[in-house]
């Protein structure tokens, strides 16, 4: 029983967290979210399945996502 309330504690404090970033930032909006557009993960320059953004442009493709 101990340890179901030591991880739901833990669990809670980690849903809060990410909670105040959110809120936190500009329109609540998380930056460089897009996994592909990591160097580490995306060698060929593939441009992000979600947005449409290569490695090299700054905004997303997708006027509703800005």
């Amino acid at each position: 029983m101990e340890l179901f309330l030591i991880s739901i504690v833990l669990i809670g404090l980690a849903f809060g967290g990410i909670a105040i970033k959110i809120w936190a930032t500009k329109n609540g909006r998380f930056s460089g979210t897009c996994a592909s557009q990591s160097p580490f993960l995306n060698k060929a320059g593939q441009s992000c399945g979600f947005c449409g953004k290569r490695p090299d442009q700054t905004e997303c493709q997708k006027p509703t996502l800005n």
